[in-house]
């Protein structure tokens, strides 16, 4: 260590302490986690009530009053944004990192600019990293698979993708510890450390997919009010929820999404929470005029669909994508949890949060919704009937003669597959962005206005949701299907490519000689975690392929089917060999010593990583109990 003698003579330690301590005073207004805000250029001290009221006049800087001056400045917001001030995170690790991530991080900023802000609080954050997955996949799209594996067949499926989950978000992690400041994240990597036509493939596959998500989620929400009533066109409720999920988006722009998802995510949270109890209570004869239920499902018509071995094998296979679709966004937790002050702390908490979020929302659910909820009944979704049909939850309630609570259920479903229709299309435009960024699609996607909304973005995604209105359809069912699974397939191959770049990224860096005690935070699994979690994705991939080409139950090869169930497949081979072609680049990887290690990169100082956590064992070694055990489970 320097002594202070050495501290007054170093210009350079000077600077890098005054950063840390100027760091440490603005930390609540800094740490604010959002994309997509316009800084004020010429005015960086404006107030945030400032920054996000439109009736102040851009140029002379006076308020607009009336109906006119609002109008105005709305048409104003869609100018371009103005070119802004550099604008950091690293001063929050600047202590830790060294002057060749310094200057290469103020190299990528200058190349990228910041014209979307950072705002969402981390109370957003909290409740968006909490109640992410529980839409569609989860609440809906598992009567359907609930119908084709049994109850048994979908506790295994959602087991097998949790363990999967743990393993992704801790290599994500890594990666964006690694690689904070990298335009794209997660979808970037393999362009560097596997491929760029890998990674063009990925990315818009996974692009794609969530373009498609938000159709998908207005039709679900159109289904889900036939429990209701089935007199009055689906397209008038998509036509309501369309209008509500642009308003939100272009309207209230990214604090607007915010709230919505906070008042959204708390909803859903609560009705978990209600679904538990009240189920347990039902089960045990304690509610309903079914009296003791136990495990009468389970054994009448079984645990398992299917009288031969392999088709109950099938049914398993199936629920995996729709697992996965359920899952996705996790990897969403990592890349947030590396924008906070410290991310070699949030990115542990954030994985060890996948974990009780995977046990207690998804597998303990499911594990009810087997008991309560025959995998024969007619209302299933994906059930061999015309009837109405009903999210497995609302049929778990409604089936044992409990009244009310499966229209408050019902209601929060709504509400919860708008949540993930909100966050798709806050999510898509943005992903065009990126994408527009890396030169992988065109530079009119790169269009971000004063407000800061990718305003091209906005347009190709209203334009999908529009898909939506097919919901009048008789055939609204298989447009589900198709649209889900797109939706859960892409998922997959993102994961694959998480996988596979950080395994590419830890060979990379063995053989180039470079230590591993430059990374801000290691993989609590490692690579074996990776390669068991790759191994398993490539399994389910040709699983899926299988099921999809024979489904359950049948013993012919069905294309309509396969086209249902593995379209994002196709998609990807199809954007991978074109950009091959058009790039004339035939090369499959990305040789391990001619990876570049340092552009993009936060290299670390092994010492002073190794000190600090010293001092934090130190510190809860001599802390009060909870404090030690609040950091082991959290």
């Amino acid at each position: 260590m320097p002594s202070s003698s050495d501290l007054e003579n170093s210009n350079y330690e000077l600077k890098e302490v005054n950063k840390k301590q100027d760091y440490n005073v603005s930390t609540e207004q800094e740490n604010e986690i959002e994309y997509f805000e316009t800084l004020k250029g010429k005015n960086a001290a404006t107030t945030r009530e400032e920054e996000y009221d439109f009736t102040t006049d851009s140029t002379s800087g006076r308020k607009r009053h009336g109906v006119k001056g609002y109008f105005r400045d709305f048409i104003d917001s869609f100018k371009p944004a103005e070119n802004p001030q550099p604008h950091t995170n690293l001063d929050m690790e600047l202590v830790g990192v060294t002057s060749e991530t310094i200057e290469q991080h103020k190299k990528d900023e200058g190349d990228t600019g910041d014209k979307l802000k950072k705002t969402i609080q981390p109370r957003h954050v909290i409740l968006i990293s909490l109640g992410t997955g529980i839409g569609t996949g989860l609440l809906v799209g598992n009567g359907a698979t609930l119908a084709q594996a049994g109850p048994a067949g979908l506790v295994i499926g959602y087991g097998i993708m949790g363990s999967l989950i743990y393993c992704i978000i801790q290599a994500c992690g890594e990666m964006a510890v690694n690689y904070l400041t990298l335009v794209g994240g997660f979808n970037a990597y393999p362009t560097f450390l596997i491929d760029p036509g890998f990674s063009f493939a990925t990315a818009w596959v996974y692009c794609l997919q969530w373009l498609c998500v938000c159709p998908l989620e207005l039709v679900t929400a159109s289904m889900t009010i036939k429990y209701w009533t089935t007199k009055v066109d689906p397209d008038v409720f998509v036509i309501i929820f369309y209008v509500f999920i642009l308003g939100i988006n272009i309207l209230g722009g990214a604090r607007g999404y915010a709230e919505a998802e906070f008042i959204f995510n708390s909803c859903k949270i609560l009705m978990m929470i209600g679904f538990f109890i009240l189920g347990i209570i039902i089960i045990c004869g304690g509610a309903g005029t079914d009296g003791y239920i136990g495990g009468r499902y389970w054994h009448d018509p079984g645990a398992f669909r299917g009288e031969r071995a392999v088709d109950r094998f099938k049914g398993v296979v199936a629920t995996l994508v729709t697992a996965a679709f359920s899952f996705g966004q996790s990897e969403f937790i990592a890349v947030t949890a590396s924008e906070q002050s410290n991310p070699r702390r949030a990115i542990p908490s954030a994985a060890k949060k996948i974990i009780y979020r995977a046990l207690c929302i998804y597998l303990a659910s499911i594990i009810l919704l087997g008991f309560l909820v025959p995998y024969n009944s007619s209302q299933l979704l994906g059930a061999q009937s015309n009837g109405i049909k009903a999210s497995p939850y609302v049929l778990a309630v409604a089936n044992h003669g409990v009244r009310v609570v499966p229209h408050f259920i019902n209601a929060v479903i709504i509400i919860s597959v708008l949540s993930v229709s909100n966050s798709a299309f806050y999510s898509s435009p943005r992903m065009l962005l990126t994408l527009s960024q890396q030169g992988f699609a065109p530079k009119i996607f790169s269009y971000v206005d004063r407000a800061g909304r990718p305003t091209m973005g906005i347009i190709v995604a209203s334009l999908f949701a529009v898909i939506a209105f097919c919901a009048t359809s008789p055939k609204e069912d298989q447009v589900f299907t198709w649209l889900l699974a797109v939706s859960g397939l892409s998922q997959i191959f993102t994961w694959m490519s998480i996988c596979l770049s950080h395994l590419r990224f830890r060979r990379a860096m063995t053989v180039q000689g470079r230590s591993l005690g430059e990374c801000g935070f290691l993989s609590q699994v490692g690579i074996y975690g990776s390669a068991y979690s790759f191994f398993v994705l490539a399994l389910i991939l040709v699983g899926q392929f299988w099921v999809a080409l024979k489904p359950v139950g049948s013993k012919k090869v069905d294309a309509n089917s396969f086209f249902e169930n593995y379209l994002a497949a196709p998609i990807w081979i199809a954007l991978y060999i074109g950009y091959k072609c058009y790039t004339k680049d035939w090369r499959l990887y990305i040789k391990s010593q001619d990876i570049d290690l340092v552009a993009h990169r936060q290299i670390y100082d092994e010492d002073i990583l190794r000190q600090e956590r010293e001092e934090e064992t130190e510190r809860l070694k001599n802390g009060p109990y909870w404090k030690r055990a609040y950091s082991f489970w959290c």
